[in-house]
């Protein structure tokens, strides 16, 4: 039998022989993860399956690949008319600034469907992971900078528990690059205090997600700003 870690993704090989016929936990021997595993579900193709990326929504991709062209080449314009200027020269340009074409990963349970659709139609390219693995997935490849989900996410598995254990577990410059949103029901949204217990970026409650996109965009607005000049020195864009 061959299963992988939800946490950094090893695969290891138990000895079918002594595999119990109830659910059963394995310690992952790299990163020291529990590892829940459920017999009959557990078979090499099964597993293999449930560790492919989270896929992608297709609806609007066609869209948000012409605006993340669009974005890049204005970047690399942008990059080229600041490596020309001189002590005397000022480039001046009335162009408004392009908004970033944004990536989200949702991991969610009941809203999934409304939240996809939601931020869909706001210009963001949409992944949607069924398993904590699917999302570790997805996360490894680091083109995806915000990761939205929910207590209820893939409860039979931990989901939700797997998921802030791999974040907490992260270095400083991993997290800051990742921006963490925790949909709930009855919460309160925007609740920096809260979010800042629970190493969040931020809380949404769900009888707020219409409103989703401007939340999502003022909060991102308010991190970019705070790591502006960070940023800059590091090297690297926004979120």
């Amino acid at each position: 039998m061959i299963i992988r870690c939800d946490n950094c993704s090893v695969s290891l090989q138990l000895d079918e022989s002594k595999v119990p016929s109830k659910i059963f936990t394995v310690r992952c021997p790299r990163c020291q993860n529990l590892i829940r595993v459920k017999p009959d579900e557990a078979s090499t193709v099964q597993q293999l399956k449930s560790n492919t990326p989270a896929p992608a929504v297709a609806d609007g991709a066609n869209e948000f690949s012409m605006k993340e062209s669009e974005f890049q080449i204005n970047s690399a314009l942008k990059s080229l008319l600041s490596a020309l200027q001189t002590e005397n020269e000022v480039l001046e340009s009335n162009d408004e600034e392009k908004i970033k074409p944004r990536r989200v990963l949702l991991c969610l349970g009941k809203h999934r469907e409304a939240v996809a659709q939601t931020l869909v139609g706001a210009g963001y390219k949409v992944y949607i992971a069924e398993t904590p693995a699917q999302a570790n997935e997805r996360l490894r490849e680091g083109k995806t900078e915000i990761l939205l989900f929910s207590p209820d996410f893939a409860a039979e598995f931990g989901g939700a528990a797997i998921l802030q254990q791999k974040i907490n577990a992260m270095y400083a410059s991993e997290r800051r690059r990742l921006f963490l949103v925790s949909i709930e029901d009855g919460a309160t949204t925007m609740n920096a205090h809260e979010a800042f217990l629970r190493n969040l970026n931020l809380i949404v409650g769900s009888e707020d997600m219409e409103q989703l996109p401007l939340i999502l965009n003022r909060a991102l607005q308010d991190f970019n700003s705070l790591y502006l000049y960070f940023n800059r020195a590091s090297g690297v864009e926004a979120i």
